[in-house]
């Protein structure tokens, strides 16, 4: 089993879970996060003082999927979140070792 952790643009995630709907996950947890990577924030003007926001806006959606869905995961969630611009985001692929369902106890691919 592998965990999918994707960050990227806010208005992007209805495609991303439309995508992956499609594919058959069947869950996942979003996140409002912020951070920066190359974009390195933007300058902002409020009431005449300009200031750098270094933290832009991101979601993170982090999913637990079979081994076997992984490169499909991979590229409609590339599909689906680029716009081609500094800013898309970045995908991370973790190995889990067990999953437990915690009402019924099943564990394992059955507990995804």
């Amino acid at each position: 089993m592998k965990k999918i952790e994707i960050i990227t643009r806010p208005y992007k995630l209805d495609e991303i879970k439309e995508a992956l709907t499609k594919l058959g996950i069947k869950g996942m947890t979003v996140s409002e996060v912020k951070g920066f990577g190359r974009q390195k924030g933007h300058r902002e003007v409020y009431r005449g003082a300009e200031y750098q926001v270094d933290f832009m806006p991101k979601v993170k959606i982090e999913i637990v999927i079979d081994e076997s869905l992984v490169q499909e995961v991979v590229k409609v969630t590339q599909e689906a979140a680029r716009t081609g611009k500094v800013g898309d985001g970045k995908i991370f692929i973790f190995p889990v070792d067990e999953v437990i369902r915690i009402r019924t106890g099943e564990q394992g691919r059955n507990a995804i």
